[in-house]
């Protein structure tokens, strides 16, 4: 049969195959050819309506671009390394990095992104979940993703961004654990035998975060005007190969067989023994010889608000000059082997303290009053107490450096006697209390009688 056109750009007909056939004129291709698109269909009317649907698609623009479509994994990969790189924070990268190797590539990395469906996000959901992933977690991948086909989808590589079809699960908000004022004194008189109790002062007193803490640096401490400056952080960055050939390159650390059952080499390690390398590996950075970016390292704070100064309480001034002397005796001492930094908070050899080794002076601490997290007893236990002095929101807020006052208020727990002495301030206010106390209730049971007689004179007379 003839091909017939519907329109200038468009033709339909019905081939030998006995399937209808649609092509559509798309555009020029950058070599200079047409970009002509094909759909078929059993019926006429059927490939006539996927015309149609692709011609408005080109006539809006939005039309996919032509040829073959990368697989989720080659996307993510592309994704991460020329797009989200130049925006992100290195530890946010390292994060995105680790949750794409991990749990998409594995659960839909094979899927091309123009086939991918929500069906395929919502199976790998619940495969994380029943495999013990924290709905949180899976949250995290799921904005990761999302973010991800967003980019593709501004670029016309898909027609939809299938992750915003799908409802990631539920998060439960974690139940806050601060100090109160009397564990608060507590945790900081163990830290007072410690050459680092200065570094707890700073958490516990002004709520700063633990690499806002670890990465202050002197030049960015005020003790005339009482300000701190954090514009920096200590973060642990993840290692990056910088030779050529990664997966020659950790040929030492490679592993492609899963452990065996009670394997005694990672016994230590607490999520289990790590996953089996995949064939084309190129992890294991940290024994590049030419690893570039990782380790030990000053950033940048996340966002601008947390970059604010802070007041110093006047009482910590004495304490950070005697510091300060005390660093510079170890400088002295250390001589050539000093390694300067500029931190407030070193150790013996000038070099930052690492975050892995306070945390474990916080457990440490924390014997005789309770577990909790290292969030619960700096930033949280700060919010709370300074709402628990009567300082109002706002003024939390700006010490906190949050951008939001809502995010303010969930670092901020109630108190269950403040709530009490609360409510009896407003009993009092719509109900006073009497003059003169109410009789005892046992008194109006066991009248004597000369009050029966007075009560009886009494109505008498009113008769």
């Amino acid at each position: 049969m003839s091909p017939r056109k519907s329109n200038l750009e468009s033709t339909i007909y019905l081939g030998d195959d006995g399937w209808w056939h649609g092509r559509v004129t798309m555009g020029v291709l950058p070599d200079g050819s047409p970009d002509r698109r094909h759909r078929m269909a059993r019926t006429e009317p059927a490939v006539r309506r996927k015309v149609r649907e692709l011609e408005k698609l080109r006539d809006e623009g939005r039309a996919t671009k032509a040829g073959r479509k990368p697989t989720v994994g080659q996307w993510m990969e592309t994704y991460l390394t020329d797009i989200a790189s130049l925006k992100l924070k290195p530890r946010s990268l390292d994060d995105y990095w680790s949750k794409t190797r991990n749990d998409i590539i594995p659960g839909v990395g094979k899927h091309r992104i123009d086939k991918l469906a929500p069906e395929h996000l919502e199976q790998m959901y619940r495969a994380m979940l029943d495999a013990g992933r924290a709905p949180s977690h899976v949250v995290k991948v799921h904005r990761i993703l999302s973010r991800a086909l967003k980019i593709a989808h501004r670029r016309r590589m898909i027609g939809e961004n299938v992750a915003t079809l799908v409802d990631p699960p539920s998060i439960e908000e974690t139940e806050t654990n601060p100090f109160t004022q009397e564990e608060a004194k507590a945790f900081l008189l163990a830290a007072a035998k410690r050459p680092t109790f200065m570094r707890w002062i700073v958490g516990v007193g002004m709520g700063f975060r633990q690499g806002e803490t670890l990465g202050l640096r002197w030049p960015y401490v005020d003790l005339e005007a009482e300000l701190f400056h954090p514009r920096w952080q200590l973060q642990r960055l993840t290692w990056r190969h910088g030779c050529r050939d990664a997966h020659a390159c950790g040929v030492r650390r490679h592993r492609f067989e899963p452990c065996p059952p009670g394997c005694a080499a990672h016994g230590s390690y607490k999520r289990g023994c790590p996953k089996p390398c995949t064939t084309t590996c190129v992890k294991h950075a940290s024994i590049c010889p030419d690893r570039k970016g990782g380790g030990l390292a000053f950033t940048r704070p996340k966002t601008k608000k947390s970059t604010n100064p802070v007041p110093i309480p006047p009482a910590f001034i004495p304490y950070l000059l005697a510091h300060k002397v005390q660093q510079d005796e170890l400088r002295e001492a250390a001589g050539e082997l000093w390694q300067e930094h500029e931190a407030v908070f070193t150790r013996v050899d000038g070099r930052p303290i690492d975050p892995r080794d306070d945390w474990g002076e916080f457990k440490e601490l924390l014997a005789g009053i309770g577990d909790r997290r290292l969030y619960d007893g700096s930033r949280h236990t700060a919010g709370t107490i300074l709402n628990e002095l009567g300082v109002d929101m706002p003024t939390i807020m700006e010490i906190l450096r949050h951008t939001q006052i809502s995010q303010t208020r969930r670092y901020v727990k109630g108190r269950s006697h403040l709530s009490k002495d609360a409510m009896r301030r407003m009993g009092d206010t719509f109900l006073p209390a009497p003059a003169t106390a109410p009789e005892p209730a046992t008194e109006t049971k066991t009248e004597t009688g000369d009050r029966r007689a007075a009560r009886a004179r009494a109505r008498r007379r009113i008769r």
